[in-house]
């Protein structure tokens, strides 16, 4: 058997193990910790990104890996590149990963190769002096050069606007410095490049259809698996839901495409899954890159397996592995296919969470769907709020054998686990 080293795997990894037999091909080994659990985040304190691929690099040369992979966006991704490159593994450039997980950085590169599909964007430092001049316009979009989940991303009308988003306690700029801190550490050890990750990106603000490209580089060589559309909450940022197949005109798609693969062979971006997000400008039929993350989407990758029948996660251990991956072109179970966040915009005053007994029953008739709860409370709920603008407390993906089949499901869902729950309105 391989022999496969998963970086702080997520929940969706988790599930996808469980899901799938692996066991008389591989065997897995796991390292790292959850940022967002207690007592495991506790852990953040003390973290050194160097001396902990040293370890990782003297413990796993004895053991003699195969792979190592990491759909972890804030720390697995570009680890795991680096200790692949230490080992002698299949694996991407972490330069490739540094330039898509480096917002400000990427944008450059991304202006290089493709200036049609670039906003206009500007570097903010942090600390942000109100003094110096802005060389982007209010009204502007804002977000951390390094961060995920969209966190402190946020549409930003004036100066006074900008100072107070930009205010944190003492806690919260502790903790923010403590997530940037392992890409600063090993950022330059790979490029000279000198904009501080603590800083912020500012870009012109874009409205359109946002839509979801996901696939993988072998080679150097570019492959797709699809494209999901993402929906928004009216009037937000925030994500309502991904839904596979996406109902964008394939003109649209393909030119998506064609711009992610150039993008991608600039980068040197030649091993391992992508995805990235655009947004489509119906009145001018424009495109314009949102971001490129450097990882499999994993709580998205179960909807090409419903829909497509693929398995995504088969082809990403065989990427570790170096071999080449099993593209399936075929059918899956359902036709339609979709990842339901429910989210609220203001603090709770109080939270009823559904006990496993209540998710059985209420997934019991739907027997692919997977649900994923994350309940949050005291200073982490308040965290939440501020930092990302909302308060994303489960997911649901499932599958149906229509897009009206589907919206079926997630209503009887939703209203059994959440009766009146305006949530349950919102998606249509």
């Amino acid at each position: 058997m391989k022999k496969i080293l998963i970086l702080f795997a997520k929940d969706w990894d988790q599930l996808a193990l469980q899901a799938q037999q692996y066991s008389g091909q591989y065997q897995f080994f796991y390292e790292g910790f959850d940022l967002f659990r207690f007592p495991e985040n506790a852990k953040l304190m003390g973290f050194n990104a160097l001396r902990y691929i040293s370890k990782l690099e003297r413990k796993y040369r004895a053991i003699g890996l195969d792979g190592v992979v990491s759909n972890h966006e804030q720390f697995g991704a570009l680890i795991a590149a680096v200790l692949a490159q230490r080992l002698g593994l299949p694996g991407n450039d972490p330069l490739a990963i540094i330039a898509c997980q480096h917002k400000y950085y990427g944008r450059l590169v991304q202006q290089k190769i493709a200036p049609e599909a670039v906003p206009r964007f500007s570097y903010i430092p942090y600390p942000f002096n109100p003094q110096s001049p802005l060389e982007i316009p209010y009204p502007f979009f804002i977000k951390p050069i390094k961060a995920t989940y969209s966190v402190l991303a946020k549409q930003i009308d004036n100066q006074e606007a900008l100072v107070q988003h930009l205010k944190f306690n003492l806690l919260e700029e502790f903790l923010i410095r403590k997530l940037v801190k392992p890409f600063a550490d090993l950022m330059p050890l790979f490029t000279p490049m000198q904009a501080n990750p603590n800083g912020l990106l500012a870009e012109e603000i874009m409205r359109g259809e946002q839509m979801n490209i996901d696939g993988y580089c072998l080679a150097g060589k570019v492959f797709f698996l699809g494209v999901i559309d993402e929906i928004m909450y009216p009037e937000t940022q925030a994500f309502m839901r991904f839904e596979y197949p996406s109902r964008l005109s394939h003109a649209v798609q393909d030119r998506a495409k064609a711009i992610a693969k150039k993008v991608l062979e600039g980068l040197n971006y030649h091993h391992g899954f992508f995805n990235i997000e655009f947004i489509y400008e119906p009145e001018t039929d424009r495109l314009k890159i949102i971001e490129i993350n450097p990882r499999m989407a994993s709580q998205l990758s179960n909807l090409y397996e419903r829909v497509d029948g693929c398995r995504p996660y088969a082809m990403l251990f065989a990427l570790a592995v170096g071999d080449e991956p099993e593209h399936i072109e075929g059918q899956g179970q359902f036709k339609s296919a979709a990842s339901f966040i429910f989210r609220r915009f203001h603090r709770p005053a109080s939270q009823s969470v559904p006990s496993q007994r209540d998710l059985a029953d209420a997934l019991a008739p739907y027997p692919d769907a997977n649900m994923m709860l994350y309940y949050k409370k005291g200073a982490s709920l308040d965290r939440e709020i501020k930092w990302l603008g909302s308060y994303r407390y489960a997911v649901l993906n499932l599958g149906g054998l229509s897009r009206s089949d589907l919206f079926d499901h997630f209503q009887n869902i939703c209203k059994k686990l959440y009766q009146d729950d305006a949530i349950c309105r919102q998606h249509k």
